[in-house]
């Protein structure tokens, strides 16, 4: 699509992703039982979301013969555990998390990592209160990227929403140091060629006249790309706001807040 007459249409993500219901009352950082794990559950899974090891390492524990399930050795791959069974490693007794589903609109300054050896703000700092459980974020947004980033303690949901086949759509607000041509607008629209591959987005419009803010539509998760499709045509990007995440939106949910998802957000994740 090439651009025109664009120049001051407010930019809104496609369908219905970003509606509200009338009366709606935001809820960010707002009290929200996490989600209950569902029963039965393959006994690796069980394991993994105790926090004693990832699902494959779980396996091999299972396979050892080093967990007990309401005291008998199973060995069996695939075994479903149910809600009452206890679940033993090395004679103590497993409990799953809760499952946490955790929405930030991320501020800049902060890096997306759970620790840093460099004593830099981490974006945990701004959910530290949020849950008793241990949340991750899910992808990336650099120091100076702003707008929605992903928390769980879910790794089949991480998993999912990050590997490249699962072709989650993001929507970007970028501001360009200087004019963006319609030459070069046409280009990216069609795509083009970076040092690790082929580039291909969805949309791009035009936010205000002076043709300096961007809105980009993507699905591709490659790093820093958005960065890089600017800096290839010789644009600086001054600033880099993510406004949607798949379904999720940052409507109603301020600069350095939280909110935890809806039921209906969770099973989108799923």
């Amino acid at each position: 699509m090439i651009l025109q007459n664009m120049g001051k249409r407010p930019y809104k993500p496609k369908g219905r992703s970003g509606q509200q219901k009338k009366n709606e009352t935001p809820n960010y950082e707002s009290v929200q039982k996490p989600q209950k794990e569902a029963f039965p559950m393959r006994l690796n899974k069980y394991i993994a979301n105790s926090g004693v090891c990832s699902r494959r390492e779980a396996d091999k524990l299972i396979e050892k013969g080093e967990i007990t399930v309401n005291g008998n050795v199973v060995k069996e791959m695939g075994f479903q555990v149910q809600a009452k069974d206890v679940v033993k490693y090395e004679g103590k007794s497993l409990r799953p998390e809760k499952l946490v589903y955790l929405l930030l609109n991320k501020p800049k300054g902060f890096i997306t990592t759970t620790s840093d050896p460099e004593g830099r703000k981490t974006v945990m700092e701004l959910v530290k209160n949020a849950c008793e459980e241990q949340i991750f974020p899910v992808g990336r947004l650099d120091r100076a990227t702003t707008g929605l980033l992903l928390f769980t303690n879910d790794g089949d949901v991480a998993k999912k929403l990050t590997h490249p086949s699962s072709n989650v759509k993001k929507i970007y607000q970028v501001t360009l140091d200087k004019p963006l041509t319609n030459s070069d607008s046409q280009t990216i629209m069609e795509g083009f060629d970076l040092e690790d591959g082929p580039v291909t987005i969805d949309d791009l419009a035009l936010l205000n006249s002076e043709r300096t803010i961007v809105g980009i539509e993507i699905h591709m998760g490659r790093n820093r790309i958005v960065r890089r499709i600017f800096e290839h045509f010789g644009y600086k990007v001054e600033k880099l706001d993510r406004a949607v995440f798949g379904s999720l939106t940052k409507k109603d949910l301020p600069r350095g807040k939280w909110r935890f998802l809806s039921e209906k957000e969770v099973r989108w994740l799923k």
